[in-house]
């Protein structure tokens, strides 16, 4: 046992390795998010704005704009559109656009623009974000305020927004827009009236509890790492059992989570989208596999399924590497290897739930990673996020497994069997179909 669990481990690590070796912008398990930046002073403030160019494929553009939509011009319908959802008022007054706005370098998968707004009126600000709330009420739009002596750049958190060149920070400040909370009041931010005027409030960032609200609704709107949890659940024999793989799971993916977002590792996006969903098919191909009495030709089609897929990668398709794909099969007939010389699979499965826990944390950092936080509110918000997922996670595991153990009360069994087959069957195919379509989205 001990050379296939070695062997395992290495094929595992091979390739975390890659998928942490080559930054690359991260996306949330396609989450529609988008970033702002606002340097503020008496007279207006300059804006600078990034966006997925995946969102605007929701927007009914045409022509050449359809076709290529990461290079719009200053008098663009993307720009325009941006225009019209992106606003400063000023004691109710909107403020207008000195010039249209320009386009500015992007990271590969965004679109980044940069404009100068003009405030007639003096008072009280308030910024208003309704990007992509027609097309995806569930939009993030993250606002970033600042009256420091330097912009914070183009929006698309590539610096870290609190760092001010010299070793010390700007002040500045973040916020989460919603469609439930599209608007955030800075009272006089960056003007005149910021210095505690009677009846001027001072404005806030989003709190610990926004960042814990925020997790909440990431894991209970990312169907991949749900998936993954279920398919775990269904063959747990007791709450001990699913103790002790929710824990792996969690210390796994909290480890992770916190690395990409402090800076520490640069998770490539694309392959650890692609990974994780390979992640919940094996999984749930272990479930069948199980249930079929350890049936060999699960493992062959598995296996067979991946040498194909290296077949493609070697002559360049996909965003995997021939030897990450190679590392998945060796690390998943090892693992079938572990599982087929045990009676007592339990130890192994919650092996299994820490090892691709460290995946899934690299898509739960998305969120965060983007945002480039100043050091000073990178605690509460990772913290704060980190405890929102656990407590979205535990309310699924609350939830399913009841419902688990009514079925396997209910004819002797029957019924419970029926419904691990019928589910793991179904959650296999649901990761097949996200490790396809995302390993070869852009190849």
């Amino acid at each position: 046992m001990a050379p296939s669990c070695a062997s395992a481990m290495i094929a595992l690590a091979l390739g975390l390795a890659h998928i942490a070796a080559a930054p690359a912008p991260s996306h949330a398990h396609g989450r529609s998010i988008s970033y702002s930046s606002w340097e503020f002073d008496e007279a207006g403030a300059e804006v600078s704005v990034r966006v997925s160019r995946l969102d605007f494929t929701r927007l009914p553009l045409t022509g050449a704009e359809a076709a290529r939509p990461s290079a719009p011009g200053p008098s663009s319908n993307i720009a325009r559109y941006l225009l019209s959802r992106l606003g400063l008022r000023v004691d109710d007054e909107l403020c207008s656009p000195a010039a249209p706005p320009t386009p500015r370098p992007a990271a590969e998968g965004w679109i980044a623009f940069q404009w100068r707004l003009d405030c007639r009126a003096s008072g009280e600000r308030a910024i208003e974000s309704r990007i992509f709330l027609d097309v995806a009420p569930s939009h993030l739009h993250f606002a970033r305020v600042s009256s420091g002596d330097r912009a914070s750049g183009d929006g698309a958190g590539e610096d870290r927004a609190g760092d001010d060149g010299a070793g010390g920070e700007a002040t500045g400040l973040e916020r989460v827009l919603t469609e439930a909370a599209p608007v955030w009041k800075l009272g006089g931010w960056g003007g005149e009236a910021i210095d505690g005027s009677p009846g001027v409030v001072e404005p806030t960032g989003s709190s610990f509890y926004q960042y814990l609200l925020l997790g909440i609704e990431h894991i209970l709107t990312g169907y991949d790492h749900l998936a993954f949890v279920l398919a775990l659940l269904l063959l747990a024999g007791s709450l001990g059992q699913v103790a002790g793989l929710v824990t792996g799971f969690t210390i796994a993916h909290s480890i992770t989570l916190g690395l990409a977002v402090l800076g520490l590792l640069h998770p490539e996006a694309a392959a650890v989208e692609a990974v994780i969903g390979f992640s919940v098919a094996l999984i749930a191909a272990e479930n069948g596999w199980l249930l079929s009495g350890r049936d060999p030709r699960i493992v062959a089609a598995s296996l067979l399924g991946l040498l194909l897929l290296c077949a493609l990668a070697f002559a360049g398709h996909g965003v995997l590497s021939v030897a990450t794909l190679l590392g998945l099969s060796l690390f998943s007939l090892c693992h079938f290897q572990l599982l087929a010389r045990t009676l007592r699979p339990t130890r192994v499965r919650t092996s299994l739930a820490f090892a691709f826990g460290l995946v899934h944390g690299f898509g739960f950092a998305g969120v965060l990673a983007e945002m480039s936080l100043p050091t000073s509110r990178l605690a509460p918000a990772l913290f704060g996020f980190n405890l929102g997922v656990e407590v979205g996670q535990l309310a699924v595991v609350a939830l399913a497994w009841p419902l688990l153990q009514l079925a396997r009360r209910l004819s002797e069994g029957r019924w419970y069997r029926l419904t691990s087959q019928i589910a793991s069957a179904a959650i296999c195919g649901l990761g097949l179909y996200w490790f396809i379509l995302r390993t070869f989205a852009e190849g």
